[in-house]
């Protein structure tokens, strides 16, 4: 397995780079916007192919580099269902699986330092965000967040794993690099409480000041720019109501773009083609399943996705293939259910 731990020394943040093998799919978690051509270096140098890139939970003290990841690599941006960032293209919950190839992280949710902080397990290693720090935790004072969630986050979840679990936080400000869940539950101060409301109390007085970046980096991070609006400007999109009047049409070819997991979740357009998203180039290419329907058929190809946020970078990727009346559903799935669209389960 390739395992990258990355410092931005400015705002105390650790990205990590995971592969399961040199040469194949690899995901990147609290990626930092300025460290983007770093990343992306590590990444050719090692042969990969970025397909995921991942937050832990929406940042205040830097700018994440999911969007402009997502605009370099066209990967899959990733965040809790609660993120109010408009940059997340699949949108994860406690119990869910991110995966690529030959690795997977199990999903939980873990708020208290925000409301959308998440931690992802893989294989012995907790990444826990802001959550567990190393013998330390997240503030709780902003971003919604809640000191008596931020105990059952931890007692109740993290602190039940294994004792030998690596623990990889997101920041930290000493120079450690990596614990273990079994050194945070004897030696990390702030778990030293008897109970939910003594740790609350111990949080709610910690009297710190706003993170330098706070201002900046939260509306910067919620509207990092939607890829939705470029491709609307292009007349490429289809509200859902439009969708609506679409489906069924002889002429019209509804591709739903998620993953398999997703689509058991959460329904399909009835009669929607799944060609998912990492599989695009090569199913609009010459010879490719979505490039040789449209030739032989004439019918228009209808994208979706979760939001839009694919299904808008596939279009893109559409057109520049030669397929000139590729669309999409903008706000996906979420935005064909509000429009009262059938769902097949």
């Amino acid at each position: 397995m390739i395992f990258r731990q990355l410092f931005d020394s400015v705002s105390g943040t650790y990205t990590y780079l995971i592969a399961s093998r040199k040469g194949g799919e690899a995901l990147i978690i609290d990626p930092v916007l300025e460290k983007v051509d770093r990343y992306l270096q590590l990444v050719n140098e090692l042969d990969l192919k970025l397909v995921k890139a991942v937050d832990t939970h929406l940042h205040a003290d830097h700018i994440t580099g999911l969007g402009a990841l997502r605009d370099r690599t066209h990967c899959i941006t990733v965040m809790g269902e609660q993120t109010l960032a408009d940059v997340v293209s699949m949108r994860v919950t406690e119990g869910d699986r991110v995966a690529i190839e030959g690795l997977s992280l199990d999903v939980l949710y873990t708020p208290g330092h925000t409301d959308d902080s998440y931690s992802f397990l893989m294989g012995g290693r907790v990444f826990t965000g802001d959550t567990l720090l190393i013998r330390g935790t997240g503030r709780t004072d902003f971003q919604n967040g809640n000191p008596h969630q931020q105990y059952d986050s931890i007692f109740n979840k993290l602190l039940k794993l294994p004792d030998e679990t690596l623990v990889y936080p997101a920041h930290d400000y000493k120079g450690d690099t990596v614990s273990t869940i079994g050194e945070e539950r004897l030696f990390n101060p702030r778990l030293r409480v008897r109970s939910a409301d003594e740790y609350a109390d111990l949080m709610n007085n910690l009297k710190l000041p706003n993170p330098k970046m706070m201002d900046v980096a939260v509306p910067a991070n919620v509207h990092v720019g939607l890829h939705q609006d470029e491709i609307a400007r292009k007349g490429w999109a289809v509200s859902a109501t439009e969708a609506l009047a679409l489906r069924g049409r002889p002429d019209i070819a509804i591709v739903d773009l998620r993953e398999k997991g997703e689509r058991e979740k959460h329904g399909t357009i009835p009669g929607s083609l799944h060609a998912p998203y990492p599989d695009l180039l090569e199913n609009i290419s010459a010879g490719g399943m979505l490039h040789e329907l449209a030739a032989a058929t004439g019918k228009r190809i209808v994208f979706y996705c979760a939001f839009g946020e694919r299904s808008a970078m596939a279009v893109q990727a559409a057109q520049d293939a030669g397929l000139a009346t590729a669309c999409h559903i903008e706000g996906g799935i979420a935005a064909w259910k509000k429009a009262d669209g059938p769902v097949a389960h």
